[in-house]
């Protein structure tokens, strides 16, 4: 792969060297990166670009933007070189060495990292950027094959034996390989709920990987998903909030993508995925402790309905959308402690997995 990504950077340049050759004004192609450009493809399971694309000319007034892209892509070809790896923040303080086309705040960088990815067509971890952020916390039926990296030799990492903690996703997680007997894959928002089966090995009695999201699942931890679920042929789990944020941005997220993020859906989305709760059902069927919707919920919910083709694609979800935004509730998992502490995995989980007509696509 690394001297794929070298290659891929060499023939941009070279595109660029032509056109400044032939004296033409040099441009670079990227695609558009918003929900306005995806569309959700059946066959895939996941959004899609529909190859709407926006220029990067060399002008006056984009100069300094595109000489960033070019040093960006320039960084990336020399950390895959050399086998390094940088994160997000290094890439932006290495920028204060580019003279006049540094970056004044990470934000920048982190938009022209993005626009390279897209434009490359090949996920930022291979391109040797790292998230800030950890990946994920895992326990249950797993044994993680890892790699020693003075020797080369495996590692076998028991995500059975951890005591009270878990195995930490790491940032680049194509290397690994998995051993596993589980029946399936629970993913859980809040690391609360997370600790809560892991103190009491629900993963035992369930038989199942609990891996803990701890919110919008970072790049990592849905690859990991990802990897493990298509390797083990694993169905995937997933338990969030049941609210517009824990359906919407996290599920949705991991299941089909983003607008902005569709070029690298294909690596990083798990359409095998489905929602077992907290459903707006839920709420009303176990007389669920809520909150009132707020202003932003309500909208998150309209939007939905009106412009997600995730929604568009899936009657069930603009049904329970409607029924939530009629509620005007949402409640959080750790709710069903009204009923006992650990009511959500004698009597909530147990059902929720006997009656997949209670689960949303």
């Amino acid at each position: 792969m690394s001297k794929k990504v070298v290659e891929k950077i060499k023939n941009k340049g070279n595109d660029v060297f032509t056109d400044i050759v032939k004296s033409k004004l040099p441009k670079l192609e990227i695609p558009i990166r918003s929900l306005a450009n995806v569309k959700f493809n059946p066959e895939k399971g996941h959004f899609t670009a529909l190859g709407k694309m926006k220029e990067r000319n060399l002008t006056a007034s984009t100069i300094k933007t595109f000489a960033q892209t070019l040093r960006m892509m320039g960084l990336s070809k020399e950390i895959v070189e050399k086998d390094d790896i940088a994160t997000k923040r290094e890439a932006y303080y290495v920028s204060k060495n580019w003279g006049e086309a540094m970056f004044k705040e990470q934000p920048e960088s982190d938009a022209v990292m993005d626009d390279v990815e897209a434009m490359m067509e090949i996920n930022r971890e291979q391109m040797g950027f790292i998230p800030e952020e950890k990946g994920g916390d895992v326990a249950g039926k797993l044994i993680v094959v890892d790699q020693d990296s003075d020797t080369g030799r495996e590692i076998k990492i028991d995500c059975t034996k951890m005591g009270s903690g878990a195995y930490s996703v790491p940032s680049s997680v194509e290397h690994l390989k998995f051993d596993t007997n589980a029946d399936f894959i629970m993913a859980i928002e809040t690391a609360g709920m997370f600790q809560r089966l892991v103190k009491h090995n629900y993963w035992k009695k369930a038989n199942c990987i609990l891996i803990s999201m701890g919110g919008v699942p970072t790049r990592s931890c849905r690859r990991f998903i990802r990897r493990l679920s298509d390797d083990k042929k694993l169905p995937v789990y997933v338990f969030t909030d049941g609210d517009f944020y824990g359906y919407m941005n996290i599920y949705r997220t991991l299941k089909v993508g983003s607008g902005n993020a569709a070029h690298i859906n294909d690596f990083f989305c798990v359409p095998n995925a489905k929602f077992i709760g907290v459903t707006p059902q839920d709420i009303v069927e176990y007389s669920l402790p809520s909150h009132p919707l707020k202003e932003v919920d309500v909208k998150r919910g309209k939007d939905a309905i009106k412009n997600d083709p995730f929604v568009h694609a899936h009657k069930e979800w603009k049904k329970a959308i409607e029924l939530q935004l009629k509620l005007g509730k949402r409640a959080e998992q750790q709710a069903f402690a009204t009923y006992d502490l650990n009511y959500v995995m004698t009597e909530y989980l147990p059902k929720k997995l006997k009656n997949p007509k209670s689960w949303l696509p």
